[in-house]
C-alpha cells in the first residue's frame, strides 16, 4: 500500500497500518520481504495477531451454479501479542515464503491475462478481526516453467487467458483445493483437430508436474471432448527443447478421437 489505512476493527481513532513491499517481483518458493508500519490511534490496541496470506479469484462450478469468489490462502503469522499505545509507531520487518504452487501472474516480462494475486495484511485487534487490503505480487514463472511457455508460444498457441479453478488434477500433488490453468487457442499445426489447450502446472521440490487439456473438435456423430496429458519437467533440466514433448503429448490426446471415428466408419 502506498498510504496508511484505518483499522476498520477499531473504527474511528484506530491505529493505521501500512504494508509496504519493496520488491514485488517474485519466482514460487521465493521469499518475500518487506515491512509493516503500524502507527498508534487515540487510543490504545492490544494487536492480538498479524498474518500474511495469498489473495486469488477462484472460479467454482457446483451443479447449475458457476461464479467466482475471493480465496485466502497459506497463511503465515508474522506477529502479534503486543499494545500499540497512542501514537506509538513500529515498524515489524517480515519474510513471507512464497509457494511453490503459487498462481503465475507474470511470463515473458508480461502481465498474464486475467491473473490476479496478491498479499493480503490481516490484523486481530480486540477480538476483530480486520481484513486487509492486498499488496499486488508478480509472480514470475519457475524456469521449467518458463520452458514450457515458451515452447508453447514458439509452437503457435496463442495465450488468450488464465484463471484459478476450484477442483483437483488427478494424479498430482497439489496443496490446495484449486488449480491455475493457461488457455491457450490451438496452433495451425492442431487447429483442425482442436480447439483449444488448457496448462496448468504443480510444482514441488524436485521439478513442475505439466498437465494438458485438450479440448477437441467434435465429429459428425461425436461431441467435443476433453482428453489429458501430462509430463514432468525437474527444475535442474538438462535445458533441451521442450516443443518435441508437447507435440507428442498434443499428437497422443488429440489420435485418441481419431481412432474411435476410424473404429466407427471403418
Amino acid at each position: 500500500m502506498v498510504f496508511k489505512r484505518l483499522l476498520a476493527a477499531v473504527g474511528i481513532g484506530g491505529p493505521s497500518i501500512d504494508t509496504v513491499i519493496p520488491r514485488p517481483s517474485v519466482r514460487p518458493g521465493e521469499k518475500v520481504q518487506g515491512h509493516i508500519d503500524l502507527e498508534g490511534g487515540e487510543v490504545e490496541s492490544d494487536i492480538e495477531r498479524i498474518d500474511l496470506a495469498l489473495r486469488a479469484r477462484v472460479e467454482y462450478e457446483r451443479g447449475d451454479s458457476e461464479g467466482t469468489k475471493r480465496v485466502l490462502f497459506h497463511q503465515v503469522t508474522v506477529a502479534g501479542g503486543f499494545r500499540l499505545a497512542p501514537g506509538e509507531r513500529q515498524r515489524i520487518p517480515f519474510t513471507y515464503p512464497l509457494t511453490l504452487q503459487a498462481p503465475l501472474t507474470m511470463a515473458g516480462g508480461h502481465r498474464l491475462p486475467g491473473a490476479e494475486l496478491g498479499l493480503s495484511t490481516d490484523v486481530s485487534i480486540g477480538g476483530a478481526l480486520d481484513p486487509g487490503d492486498v499488496d499486488p505480487l508478480e509472480v514470475h514463472p519457475l524456469p521449467a516453467q518458463e520452458r514450457v511457455l515458451e515452447a508453447l508460444a514458439r509452437m503457435g498457441f496463442r495465450l488468450v487467458k488464465t484463471d484459478v479453478e476450484e477442483g483437483r488434477l488427478a494424479g498430482t500433488r497439489q496443496e490446495f483445493p484449486f488449480f491455475q490453468e493457461l488457455e491457450y487457442r490451438a496452433s495451425p499445426q492442431f487447429a483442425d483437430r482442436m480447439r483449444e489447450l488448457e496448462v496448468s502446472f504443480v510444482a514441488d521440490a524436485q521439478g513442475t508436474e505439466v498437465v494438458l487439456e485438450a479440448d477437441k473438435r467434435g465429429g459428425l456423430l461425436t461431441e467435443s471432448q476433453d482428453r489429458f496429458a501430462r509430463f514432468r519437467v525437474p527444475h535442474h533440466g538438462d535445458g533441451a527443447d521442450l516443443a518435441p514433448v508437447l507435440a507428442q503429448q498434443i499428437e497422443h490426446m488429440v489420435r485418441r478421437r481419431a481412432g474411435l471415428m476410424g473404429g466407427l466408419f471403418g
